[in-house]
């Protein structure tokens, strides 16, 4: 039994160096990629390298990526999360109609729309755990519910003025750099200390990569999971109110076909829709890729409906990766088993 324990620290140890390496190359890829395409559009277009174009394509990520931050969670619980861009809409429009219809102060007002994003993702935590119901499902009800709740709140428009907070918000800097931009940087930042230095985080992997030896390692699985909807929903809610601060109105027709182009930008940011890899990193980088894209069919006058197609082929290689990355890591560790049952055969005398 004591010699089987290095054998099997060293295989772990080897397939987490295995994992790292994969991320690095993906992070690097995608960096690779984001400056030859920048160079590129910079030739095409002289408009895309200018200050107020990298402010404007940033700004716009920023909405995706904070709403990415939650979805990369659920992922990596090997869910999905449909209703983020519902959720959005709705976290808006309560967000300012609450201080012009019901006369709120902005504060409570802000603090209701995240508590009805928690809210969200607990209900959909709840549906996938408790109900068994499959999370593509429970989400897609929970989408239409919670878009349906902002079109009768609403009225089915928009919402304004907003409250001068909001105002201030899209209007602030910090050292020069717009700070929703810098709030988004903040938030992905303590995502990936939550994920990369706490049990928490550990317990997200875990669930994801294989929930059965999870439980069995004592993890209580349900509540992750619940907790990686809870985050969604609230990171949904915070981007709510980014919108709003960037459309100054509570914005009830906004956000059509976001989830989309989250899910996107995650699994190109090298989360793994199986669950259980990916980093927050990685996926900014992905957020930023998608906003590279959409601006340059903007700046060349492609037609709107190319721009479908354009992300429609994105998100599918995407994916093919992803499979791809899947079976080269299962390939190596079959070829790890192997090696080690016959490294545990006797030797010939």
């Amino acid at each position: 039994m004591t010699d089987l324990v290095p054998r099997r620290s060293g295989g772990l140890s080897s397939l987490r160096g295995k994992l790292s390496f994969i991320d690095l190359m993906q992070s690097l890829g995608l960096m690779a990629v984001i400056l030859l395409g920048s160079a590129v559009m910079s030739t095409l277009s002289p408009v895309f390298a200018t200050i107020r174009n990298i402010e404007n394509v940033l700004q716009s990520a920023t909405i995706i990526a904070v709403v990415a931050i939650g979805q990369t969670f659920v992922i990596l619980v090997s869910g999905i999360d449909l209703s983020v861009a519902s959720v959005l809409v709705l976290s808006s429009v309560l967000a300012v109609g609450l201080v012009q219809f019901q006369g709120f102060s902005p504060e409570i007002a802000i603090l209701a729309a995240l508590v009805a994003g928690l809210g969200v993702g607990l209900i959909n935590g709840l549906a996938v755990t408790k109900l068994r119901i499959p999370a593509l499902i429970a989400t897609l009800a929970t989408m239409t519910i919670a878009r349906g709740l902002a079109y009768i709140y609403s009225g089915g428009t928009n919402i304004a003025p907003v409250p001068r907070i909001f105002i201030e918000l899209q209007a602030s800097r910090v050292f020069g750099i717009p700070g929703v931009i810098v709030l988004t940087l903040v938030l992905a930042a303590l995502a990936q200390i939550v994920l990369s230095r706490t049990r928490f985080g550990r317990s997200v992997y875990a669930t994801g990569g294989n929930p059965l030896a999870a439980r069995l390692a004592g993890i209580k699985t349900e509540r992750v999971i619940i907790a990686a909807f809870m985050i969604s929903g609230l990171m949904s809610a915070v981007a709510g109110l980014l919108i709003t601060a960037r459309f100054e109105a509570g914005a009830a027709t906004a956000a059509q076909g976001l989830e989309l182009a989250v899910i996107a930008a995650v699994v190109i940011g090298g989360v793994s829709l199986f669950g259980g890899e990916g980093n927050i990193g990685s996926m900014l980088l992905g957020v930023l890729l998608l906003g590279l894209v959409q601006n340059a069919v903007n700046l060349l006058n492609v037609p709107p409906n190319w721009d479908s197609v354009v992300s429609g082929l994105v998100i599918a290689a995407a994916a093919a990766l992803d499979v791809y990355r899947r079976s080269y890591l299962e390939a190596g560790m079959r070829k790890k088993v192997i090696a080690t049952k016959a490294g545990k055969q006797p030797k010939p005398s």
